[in-house]
């Protein structure tokens, strides 16, 4: 299956220091490459994944010291609407921010 995994902004995946949603996203996409997964991580820059990595910022944002997130997971989240028929299955981790981007996402069976 082709994948997107879409991880908050805030903290690199997996965190350098505190993350746990950035944590877990790891984890997931980490093991969903090894079944075999064509996975595709939404994140900030200086992650470490063996997945296709897709940057939304250069670095986590809370250590670069900037204060709203709201800006950044937006772009993230349009470059995903417009790559959404590439996947399978989005998964999105970064609370009720995409809701209105994502309602009317189109489906196909699975």
């Amino acid at each position: 299956m082709k994948i997107a995994q879409v991880a908050p902004l805030t903290e690199a995946v997996p965190p350098k220091l505190y993350g746990g949603t950035e944590r877990v996203v790891s984890w997931l996409t980490e093991a969903l490459v090894a079944q075999g997964h064509d996975v595709t991580l939404f994140a900030s820059g200086d992650c470490e994944t063996s997945a296709k990595l897709v940057s939304g910022c250069p670095h986590g944002l809370r250590l670069s010291g900037i204060q709203d997130h709201t800006a950044s997971h937006l772009v993230m989240l349009d470059e995903v609407r417009r790559r959404e028929k590439e996947f399978d299955i989005i998964h999105l981790h970064i609370d009720l921010l995409p809701f209105p981007l994502f309602q009317i996402c189109h489906t196909k069976p699975l």
